[in-house]
């Protein structure tokens, strides 16, 4: 059988990652040398070429590119062994819940005091991700939930539930041709500059790289690209700025993500709580009247965090 060590892993991981030497040893922490010929071992053991170099390029073969899916995956679930193993024995730990700057909706509040409610409720630990990360949070154990966009966020290896469904805008300058618009439709998009968001691969966007949805607020108001989101991202909307329904793009949801594999009592009294204050807000939303609340957690808790 042939094996890798974690630490073989991660030097690799490095590298797909930069497809560069120097900036790789330099996330590392270790002199470049010592670097290609780590990843020269790895190609021998493993028996096939994980990279094509040459002077002023690297590029991963489709053996690295396999390497790189699945050795990322298990990276994480080794980090997460040891996060969760390190935690299991704390009968004081705290919760740690993940979201994007500005990414929960307005709905954040309400969970936090229902969840507050539960007799074994924890401290919140509020942790800050960037624009496509929260999901790795949840993989590799910083993160015990999440609150993640679907369809963006990748949620393979998830379980999640919807708390909140919205319809997706396009952000616009104030004089631009679409601003005046009740509705528009993603055809009316084609030929208009769209940000790239740091840290997502192979995405549509044209225009400057953008961190965050400040950053491209920014970028909209000084004319350089417009850009589509869900709608509680970006309302209310800047002042010179203009928010325009797209009627034929797919809603977004708001979902409440975590492990699928995670059964700890912690996990569960807090989807069990965001389970009930998503029923109670549907129920006022509709105006229909309370009726009694479940027995116990087990009844809102889906089976696989049982």
């Amino acid at each position: 059988m042939v094996e890798l060590e974690t630490r073989e892993l991660e030097y690799f991981i490095a590298l797909a990652d930069e497809l560069h030497f120097g900036r790789a040893a330099v996330r590392l922490s270790i002199a470049q040398p010592a670097l290609s010929k780590a990843i020269r071992r790895i190609e021998t053991r493993l028996g096939v070429p994980l990279f094509t170099r040459s002077s002023r390029h690297v590029e991963l073969t489709p053996a690295g590119k396999a390497l790189q899916e699945h050795g990322r995956h298990a990276l994480n679930a080794v980090s997460a062994a040891i996060r969760y193993a390190q935690r299991a024995g704390d009968t004081q730990d705290h919760l740690r819940l993940v979201l994007k700057p500005g990414g929960d909706a307005g709905l954040l509040s309400g969970l936090l005091a229902e969840y507050a409610h539960q007799p074994d409720a924890r401290q919140v630990d509020i942790l800050f991700s960037g624009p496509a990360d929260r999901a790795d949070f949840l993989r590799d154990g910083r993160a015990d939930v999440g609150l993640l966009y679907a369809p963006f966020d990748d949620l393979d290896g998830l379980t999640h539930e919807t708390l909140h469904t919205e319809d997706r805008v396009v952000i616009v300058p104030a004089g631009h041709r679409l601003a005046g618009h009740t509705s528009v439709r993603m055809s009316d998009l084609e030929g208009e500059t769209l940000p790239r968001w740091k840290g997502v691969p192979g995405g549509d966007g044209t225009g400057p790289e953008v961190a965050d949805v400040v950053q491209m607020l920014q970028m909209i108001t000084v004319g350089r690209m417009i850009g589509v989101l869900p709608r509680s991202l970006v309302e209310p909307a800047p002042a010179d700025l203009v928010c325009v329904p797209v009627a034929d793009a797919p809603p977004s949801r708001l979902v409440l993500a975590w492990i699928e594999r995670d059964r700890r009592p912690l996990v569960a009294s807090f989807v069990a709580a965001a389970l009930r204050w998503r029923r109670d807000k549907t129920r006022s939303d509709i105006d229909e009247p309370d009726a009694p609340l479940a027995a116990d957690n087990e009844r809102l808790v889906p089976e696989n965090v049982r």
